[in-house]
């Protein structure tokens, strides 16, 4: 919601009050300025429509503040703004022209829209929080990952170190010999077969 200010329309109305209490020598119908439109037209804008079209534009910033949200304090201030302009346009004869009824109209009109804007507001209903439930869950930390460390190489044995590594030799185990060679008996020459000769004619006798 906005914040809590005075009522914008509050600018052209106080340039109103000034110029009859302060100004009277000037009237509201002196030419500010003369420009040439492209249909060759001279127009001629006076002090009162300078009054009048900033009126409009201060208008549409309070309907526009209005559409985001007023405090009740903003719509009080609308409508002692409207009571004063009524009040100075109905009972001062300075201010009974039609410049000064359509700032007071435009007073009206702002006050008017504040309302119906306020009314057209969905109301804002307060949801209890849940029994049990934290009110509001934190946002995790972000979680930083380590690497991991290279392993470390075994460091080799000193040279000359007091407790040398100690080698294991391979064991021969020698094949078993009979206790007692002498008494086992010695193997027997086979004998030759007898073979008997024939004698032949031819051969010589014995």
């Amino acid at each position: 919601m906005s914040r809590i200010g005075f009522p914008l329309l509050l600018i052209p109305l106080a340039v109103f009050n000034i110029m009859v209490f302060l100004m009277s020598g000037v009237s509201f119908d002196a030419p500010v300025l003369t420009v040439t439109l492209l249909s060759e037209a001279k127009w001629t804008i006076t002090v009162s429509d300078v009054l009048l079209a900033l009126g409009i534009l201060l208008l549409m910033l309070e309907v526009i503040r209005g559409a985001r949200g007023k405090y009740l304090t903003d719509h009080l201030l609308s409508f002692l703004l409207l009571a004063g302009s009524a009040a100075e346009f109905l009972l001062l004869p300075q201010f009974a022209n039609s410049t000064f009824f359509f700032l007071a109209l435009l007073t009206l009109v702002d006050f008017f829209a504040g309302i119906a804007l306020r009314a057209r507001r969905p109301a804002r209903v307060a949801v209890p929080p849940v029994v049990g439930m934290p009110a509001s869950v934190p946002e995790p930390h972000p979680v930083r990952v380590e690497p991991a460390p290279a392993p470390v190489a075994p460091e080799p044995p000193a040279t000359g170190s007091a407790t040398p590594l100690q080698r294991t030799e391979p064991v021969i185990v020698p094949p078993i010999v009979a206790a007692n060679d002498s008494a086992a008996p010695a193997p027997q020459p086979t004998p030759a077969p007898d073979v008997q000769v024939q004698p032949t004619p031819d051969s010589p006798a014995r």
